[in-house]
């Protein structure tokens, strides 16, 4: 019952945050969803800014900020859910495949998911490497990245990686929410860093 209560309280609270939020003009018509472009909600970033900071929360509702990587290459994965086959494949793919090398770059990967439905999916996938976090509380990272999908309560595939001092070394917002990232593109970056 619990459950349902804090389903039931994210779901009223998600449809009235995205009122709120201003239309993310640096992303306009860049996302599509079969093949209909969604709005993305919130300021928006670019590659060559600083990183803004944000609030998510980890599988124990722990409040988890960028801050909190200081000192830390980040690359951040967000998926609009990882109960979707897509997303699945793209947080598994960080974790089997590119963690092991880059062992020095922090790898998160965030979604709007509540944080049990990502213990659940990190046991089930054995996700051990790269580090899940939920926006579903305060909506701030999808609000402070330009990622929140109007009118979905979820947020818009995307990879962002960080320097050490956190500026936005590589955005790639992926244009069709039903692809996978140009992992190529990723690598390139991180080799880079």
């Amino acid at each position: 019952m619990l459950k349902v209560s804090i389903i039931a309280t994210s779901l009223i609270a998600m449809s009235a945050f995205a009122y709120d939020l201003p239309e993310n003009t640096i992303d306009s018509g860049k996302v599509h969803a079969q093949d209909k472009p969604v709005t993305l909600l919130g300021k928006g970033v670019a590659e060559g800014q600083q990183a803004p900071n944000f609030k998510v929360v980890d599988d124990a509702f722990v409040p988890v900020s960028l801050s909190d990587f200081n000192g830390q290459a980040v690359l951040i994965s967000v998926v609009p859910s990882l109960d979707t086959g897509i997303c699945s494949l793209q947080t598994k793919h960080f974790n089997e495949q590119v963690a092991n090398t880059y062992k020095d770059v922090k790898m998160l990967t965030i979604s709007a998911d509540l944080p049990f439905a990502q213990k659940r999916f990190c046991k089930q996938e054995n996700i051990d490497k790269v580090t899940t976090l939920s926006d579903s509380v305060w909506r701030n990272f999808g609000e402070n990245y330009g990622l929140y999908i109007k009118d979905m309560g979820l947020l818009s595939r995307a990879v962002l990686i960080l320097d050490k001092n956190h500026k936005i070394v590589y955005k790639q917002l992926v244009k069709n929410l039903a692809s996978e990232p140009d992992y190529t593109q990723v690598i390139e970056q991180l080799k880079a860093l």
